[in-house]
């Protein structure tokens, strides 16, 4: 059902306030340079520091703007399960056409447990579901026989697959089938992911570079490996660049440094200094001619 290149959306503030302008104009950036969904209200979003009226705000928005011209995939996950279904409730209010669901984090369930989290929210949802298997942020793995468990319920459609193994996205892709998507969440991971059958990721470096990003999925989801391969190599010193602090904080800065928003951040995540700024301003100094300005839309 999801295949391609997914933006996991920046929010840009601006005085401590969610900048719609500003968001307005990234999601047209977006759509403009090729990339094939859009992805607000993940945890490049920064939304463990907004509030659901503010996750209401950004989803609403991002829909409205995309008006049907691209999937838009709200994260409204939580640790939560009561929570979960909340926001995803929203989010199908508001128009979203899927929902990315984190496994629930810091309280660290069984496969049991997580098995009935994700299954009670897909009850309560017509919404397409992607799982969000991260553990480095959320302490717990999404096992792949839970995976497999999972992908019987109907709305359940895909994972966004973070645990860099690719044990794990073979195991998935054996287990599930080839209906079942398996999104990259780690954007160097993207062309050997693709290679074992996955079918696209959910990127942080499209949110400055997405016609390459989208370009480089494309290519691959196309079979040119030659093409998917030379782009994927072009784009490696930004996507480890953009890691070299906490996501979201390079990325964001990088968006700011395009114009694109500002680089304000709600606490805990500070803006990128120092020797990683300088960092980050060279490779995308080398990597200019993958980074599109807003005046070139």
């Amino acid at each position: 059902m999801f295949s391609g290149a997914f933006t996991a959306l920046v929010t840009p503030f601006r005085n401590g306030e969610v900048d719609v302008e500003a968001l307005e104009g990234m999601v047209e950036f977006q759509i403009h340079n090729g990339i094939h969904g859009l992805v607000p209200c993940g945890t490049t979003g920064e939304t463990p520091a907004m509030s659901e009226e503010e996750d209401r705000l950004v989803i609403s928005t991002v829909v409205r703007v995309a008006n049907g011209r691209v999937p838009v995939i709200a994260g409204s996950g939580s640790n939560s399960t009561d929570m979960a279904i909340k926001y995803t409730k929203m989010a199908q209010e508001v128009g979203a056409d899927g929902s990315l669901q984190v496994a629930p984090y810091y309280n660290k369930p069984t496969q049991e447990g997580l098995y009935r989290h994700f299954a009670t929210i897909a009850e309560s949802t017509d919404l397409p579901i992607i799982l969000y298997n991260i553990p480095g942020r959320t302490s717990v793995t999404i096992s792949a026989e839970t995976t497999a468990r999972l992908a019987e319920i109907p709305n359940i459609v895909g994972t966004k697959e973070a645990t860099l193994s690719m044990n794990m996205a073979m195991d998935i892709k054996s287990l599930c089938g080839d209906e079942f998507a398996i999104l990259s969440g780690d954007d160097p991971v993207t062309l050997p992911l693709m290679a074992l059958g996955g079918h696209g990721v959910i990127s942080v470096a499209s949110n400055v570079a997405p016609a390459a990003v989208s370009d480089m999925v494309s290519a691959l989801l196309e079979g040119n490996w030659e093409r998917g391969r030379e782009l994927h190599y072009e784009l490696l010193p930004l996507f480890r660049a953009l890691f070299v602090e906490t996501n979201p904080i390079p990325v964001k800065t990088a968006a700011s440094i395009l114009g694109l928003c500002s680089d304000e951040m709600r606490l805990p995540m500070i803006p990128l200094s120092g020797d990683n700024l300088d960092t980050l301003r060279r490779v995308m100094e080398e990597s200019n001619h993958l980074l599109p300005t807003p005046e070139e839309v």
